[in-house]
């Protein structure tokens, strides 16, 4: 028996919508890694982008647990030497709060050339309006 391996006209790419409304942030970012990559698809393959369109709305009213808002701290280099900048969760949650879904993301995707276009299949917005109700979303709930 030959192991079956989908050809790029066979995928039928699906748009989802998740309302990250009152949810903690690594539940929702677990889903839609698993969404964008596709491996919830039986034709799953690594080497492929398989996966769906994800929309996420309400990003700013997504929680985190404990006191990961103040304790939690990113970093970022400037590309100077010693210049390290240290950011906490409750800053990018004010400034940007869809960059803290975008970067919980980022991390739960392979760290190889299909990252950029998982990423860009990827549709954050702030509030509870996005501009893809053309595209008629499928609404899912965790």
């Amino acid at each position: 028996m030959k192991t079956y391996l989908p050809k790029k006209k066979d995928l039928v790419k699906a748009w989802y919508l998740i309302n990250a409304e009152g949810k903690v942030l690594g539940d929702v970012s677990t889903v839609i890694a698993n969404k964008l990559r596709g491996k919830d698809k039986p034709i799953f393959t690594p080497h492929m982008d398989c996966g769906d369109f994800m929309i996420v709305i309400n990003a700013d009213k997504i929680r985190l647990t404990g006191e990961k808002l103040d304790k939690k701290i990113y970093h970022r280099h400037t590309g100077y030497p010693g210049k390290i900048i240290e950011t906490s969760a409750r800053k990018i949650m004010e400034k940007k709060p869809a960059k803290l879904i975008e970067m919980a993301v980022k991390g739960m995707l392979p760290k190889n050339k299909l990252r950029k276009g998982f990423l860009k299949k990827l549709k954050i917005y702030a509030g509870s309006e996005h501009p893809h109700t053309a595209q008629s979303p499928i609404s899912i709930e965790i």
